[in-house]
C-alpha cells in the first residue's frame, strides 16, 4: 500500500531511489547519469526542494547485473521511495520493472533503450503503467542507424552484438529496420561481455561482403572490435548503438575509433542557454568538463527535473497521483535535450521521439555532430513528434 503525506504537515525529506551501474564496464554511463541527477537535485534543493521538502537520493549500485537490480528494486519499493530514477542496462530494467509496477511506485528510466521496458505494462496489457522513460528506444536507434546506411548507399551490412538483453534486442531491432529499408544483413554474430579479441568474427564479417560493420554493445567491447577491425585493415564504416559515445570506447579504441557513428540525444557542445548552464554547472560541481557519457548525464538531469514537476503537480507522494501527473504534466520544461511539453500520456510513456535524435561521430577524441545539418538542427527546439 502506498503512503501519502500532506506536504504542509511534515519536514521529512522526499526519498527518491537511484539505481544504476556505478562499478564495472557500464559505470561510465551510470556515473554520468547519477551526476546529472545529483546536479538537478542540487538545483531543486537550493530553492527549497519540493513544496518545502528537500530531496534525498537513495543510491544503489546494480553493477549492471539483473539479479542485483531486482534486489535493489525490491529494497527501494519496500523502503517506500516516492519514485526511482535510473536503470542503464536493459537486463537490469527487465528484472526491476515488476517490483515498481506491483508497488505502484513510478520508475523513470533515464538511460536504458530496451523497448519492452515501457511497453510491458502499457494499455491494454495493464490498467495502469508505472514505467516511464526519457531515453530513446532501441527501435528508434536502429531506425536512425539504418537511415544512415541508406544515406551512404550501403546495401549489405554485418552486425556484431553482445549477448546481453540490450545487444540481442538491438540485433532484432536492426534486423527489422534493415528489412524495411531493403538492406541485407550479410552476417551476424554475438560476443560476450569481457571479450577482447573479436578478430575471428571480424574476418567472417569481412568475408561476407558487408559494406559496413554495425555493433551493439558497450564501450570496452566495442573498443576491442574497433581495434581488431583496424588491425585487420578492414576499411568500412563502423556504426552502432548510442554507446559508441562512451568515454571508455573513445579512450580504449584510440585512433581505431575515429569516425565511428552513433545516434545521440545530446552532444556535449555549447548551444542553448539551458544546455550551457548545465555544462557549466557540471564542470563547476564535478571539477571536470569531461563527461564519461554526456547523453546519460543529460537524460538523468532532465528526467529528475520532470519527476520534480510531477511531484509538485501531484502535491502528494502517492505513486498513482505522481503517475497521473507525469501522464498529464501541465508545466512545460526547457531541458538540455529538448523542450518538454506533455512528454508523456496515458498511452505513451516514452519522452523521446525520432526527431530528437542526431547522428554523432567520434572525432579528435570526442563526439561531434556527424553532419552540418544535424548541428544546425541541434540548436533548434526539437519538440516531441505526435
Amino acid at each position: 500500500m502506498t503512503h501519502t503525506f500532506n506536504f504542509a504537515q511534515t519536514d521529512q525529506t522526499l526519498k527518491i531511489g537511484v539505481s544504476g551501474p556505478f562499478s564495472g564496464g557500464s559505470a561510465p554511463m551510470g556515473d554520468s547519469m547519477r551526476n546529472g541527477i545529483r546536479l538537478a537535485v542540487e538545483e531543486i534543493n537550493s530553492v527549497g526542494g519540493i513544496n518545502g521538502r528537500k530531496i534525498e537520493l537513495i543510491e544503489r549500485d546494480d553493477a549492471a547485473k539483473p539479479d542485483v537490480g531486482a534486489k535493489i528494486a525490491d529494497e527501494l519499493t519496500q523502503k517506500k521511495v516516492v519514485a526511482t530514477i535510473g536503470i542503464v542496462n536493459t537486463g537490469v530494467g527487465l528484472a526491476s520493472i515488476d517490483a515498481y509496477q506491483k508497488a505502484k511506485i513510478p520508475l523513470l528510466v533515464a538511460v536504458s533503450t530496451g523497448t519492452m521496458l515501457t511497453r510491458k505494462y502499457a494499455p491494454p496489457a495493464a490498467p495502469e503503467n508505472y514505467i516511464f522513460r526519457i531515453s530513446p528506444t532501441l527501435d528508434l536507434e536502429a531506425k536512425v542507424v539504418v537511415a544512415d546506411l541508406k544515406r551512404k548507399g550501403i546495401s549489405r551490412a554485418a552486425i556484431l552484438a553482445d549477448a546481453t538483453a540490450f545487444g540481442q534486442d538491438g540485433l532484432k531491432a536492426f534486423h527489422t529496420q534493415a528489412r524495411t529499408a531493403g538492406i541485407a544483413v550479410a552476417f551476424e554474430e554475438r560476443f560476450e561481455i569481457g571479450d577482447q579479441d573479436m578478430s575471428g568474427q571480424i574476418k567472417r564479417a569481412r568475408a561476407s561482403g558487408a559494406q559496413a560493420l554495425v555493433v551493439w554493445g558497450i564501450g570496452p567491447e566495442l573498443a576491442a572490435i574497433a581495434r581488431n577491425k583496424e588491425a585487420l585493415g578492414w576499411k568500412v564504416p563502423l556504426l552502432g548503438s548510442w554507446t559508441l559515445s562512451m568515454r571508455s570506447f573513445i579512450d580504449l579504441s584510440g585512433k581505431a575509433g575515429q569516425g565511428a557513428l552513433m545516434p545521440q540525444t545530446f552532444i556535449q557542445d555549447f548551444g542553448s542557454a539551458s544546455k550551457n548552464s548545465f555544462l557549466l554547472a557540471y564542470e563547476r560541481i564535478f571539477k571536470t568538463d569531461m563527461i564519461p557519457s554526456p547523453m546519460s548525464a543529460a537524460q538523468g538531469y532532465d528526467g529528475m527535473h520532470l519527476l520534480c514537476l510531477a511531484i509538485i503537480q501531484a502535491n502528494s507522494t502517492d505513486g498513482s497521483k505522481i503517475k497521473d501527473a507525469l501522464e498529464n504534466l501541465k508545466s512545460r520544461y526547457q531541458g538540455v535535450i529538448t523542450s518538454y511539453n506533455k512528454p508523456f500520456s496515458g498511452e505513451d510513456h516514452d519522452a523521446i521521439t525520432h526527431n530528437m535524435l542526431l547522428m554523432g561521430v567520434v572525432a579528435s577524441g570526442r563526439v561531434d555532430y556527424a553532419y552540418t545539418e544535424d548541428e544546425k538542427r541541434g540548436a533548434l527546439l526539437r519538440m516531441k513528434a505526435r
